[in-house]
């Protein structure tokens, strides 16, 4: 039975939690420095040019490096990548360095950190970017592609991760 609720900020979040998603580390490297952080909110903008958009909290100033540097990949994690997920997340209190430590990373077009072993990375050029809410959604044109192995994906769905 479906239950209503007034809307506001806790009843959204557990509404969302309902919401089945892929799991993607986006990350970046540049001038401001090497940057990651654990996204669901990721989808294809088109195919014509090749383009994707990723959403990251403004409120954490951390994520301005996506902007001053200019790029990001769109890492898409399979089952066996819960611990970076986890890691990227923040709630483990790792130090950067220590996170990128736990994974593999090499370089396509733009110079962001592209995860070797994902089940595909979009390796882009930030082209716009909007404010909305709490959150900036980053507009890329894919300069670099890689196909991963067709393995199971990590999902995140009821504030935990799942295997599809």
């Amino acid at each position: 039975m479906l239950k209503k609720f007034e809307v506001g900020p806790q009843a959204y979040r557990d509404a969302m939690s309902h919401f089945a998603g892929a799991v993607h580390l986006v990350t970046t490297d540049g001038v401001a420095g090497k940057r990651g952080a654990t996204v669901i909110a990721a989808c294809s903008v088109s195919d014509s040019p090749p383009m994707v958009l990723v959403c990251v909290n403004r409120e954490n100033p951390k994520n301005d490096a996506f902007m001053e540097n200019g790029n990001f990949a769109l890492n898409t994690l399979a089952a066996r990548h819960e611990p970076l997920a986890v890691a990227f997340s923040g709630v483990t209190g790792l130090a950067p360095e220590q996170r990128f430590a736990l994974g593999e990373w090499e370089v396509l077009s733009s110079g962001a950190p592209a995860l070797i072993g994902a089940v595909a990375v979009f390796d882009c050029e930030l082209v716009d970017s909007k404010e909305m809410a709490t959150h900036r959604v980053m507009f890329g044109k894919v300069t670099g592609l890689r196909i991963g192995d067709n393995l199971r994906p990590l999902i995140y769905h009821g504030r935990s991760y799942h295997v599809l």
